[in-house]
């Protein structure tokens, strides 16, 4: 229906429905992880680096909002994938899927060009002469604000292209979220798909250049280290931050080389899964479980209330 006409689209989210068994367990699997994600990203923000004076540093400035984000988007998306699994009634409403897409446009998008911009900190974080002068917590605060506006711009752009086109009154997405769904639309989608096919071009390719460009400084930092003791903690220092872009990057790829999405929607959901719920729960782990002064501020913690 166009947009000013009085019925309103709603669509129905197919999510795992075509799999009945395993709604039950798939359940419990979701919300374990969603409960996982809450307890490690908000730990990571609120409880570790805010209280912690040692973690007081640029590189958990940059792990704090990747953190927040990493809430965001998994809040954004799998409240809804829960919902869905557990009710026979899968519609969501046109703005909520609006919405829906929108915000996990915006933080997913800002993750991308945050670990980028992390990639770049941490060329300085291997040099520490030029860790003393290029790096200051304005320059950081201006990357991170860099990341969410960009992510915010390309959101709203694509968003107002979504709303502006004409849908039938029920429609019918074949996955858990209100991803780019043009193919439900009842209009002409040339410009809206070509549109978003340039922005994710523009936005991969950048990213991947960005971050390749700063490990060859890396490398070349590393390979320069007198002392293995040296070398290792600049290996440990980039490890996890490497380890978080494989996971993500690789998911996001593997999901573009999908030959003909349409025929196979179990590899584009078991994909979207990966990047929108598995990978905000696995960031913070990836980053503390490696990260001795983490690691040494929650064992504090624990003792600290077991004292109590």
């Amino acid at each position: 229906m166009e947009g000013n006409q009085s019925i309103i689209p709603t669509f129905i989210l197919l999510g795992f429905s075509e799999y009945p068994e395993p709604q039950v367990p798939l359940f419990l699997v979701f919300s374990s992880i969603y409960t996982v994600t809450l307890v490690g990203n908000l730990g990571m923000i609120l409880i570790i680096i805010k209280i912690s004076s040692k973690l007081h540093s640029i590189v958990y400035f940059f792990i704090s909002h990747l953190s927040f984000v990493n809430f965001c988007y998994s809040t954004v998306v799998t409240p809804k994938l829960l919902e869905n699994l557990i009710v026979e009634d899968r519609t969501i409403s046109f703005s909520g899927c609006i919405m829906q897409f929108c915000f996990a446009c915006i933080f997913g998008v800002t993750e991308t060009f945050m670990l980028a911009a992390m990639a770049d900190c941490f060329v300085a974080v291997c040099n520490p002469l030029l860790y003393s002068t290029a790096i200051s917590q304005k320059l950081c605060a201006l990357l991170v604000a860099g990341s969410y506006s960009w992510g915010i711009e390309c959101s709203l752009t694509l968003t107002y292209f979504l709303h502006a086109l004409s849908y039938c009154e029920s429609s019918i997405i074949n996955n858990f979220i209100c991803d780019h769904s043009v193919s439900v639309s009842c209009s002409d989608t040339c410009i809206s798909q070509m549109l978003c096919f340039i922005i994710a071009i523009f936005n991969e390719v950048s990213r991947l250049v960005a971050i390749l460009i700063s490990y060859i400084l890396i490398f070349v930092t590393f390979m320069r280290m007198p002392s293995s003791s040296g070398c290792w903690k600049t290996f440990s220092t980039c490890a996890s931050h490497l380890t978080a872009i494989t996971i993500f990057h690789g998911t996001i790829l593997f999901l573009n080389c999908i030959p003909n999405p349409k025929t196979s929607w179990l590899a584009v959901k078991v994909a979207s899964v990966l990047y929108t719920v598995v990978i905000p729960m696995l960031n913070p782990l990836i980053y503390s479980l490696r990260n001795k002064d983490v690691k040494n501020t929650f064992r504090k913690l624990v003792l600290l209330y077991h004292s109590i």
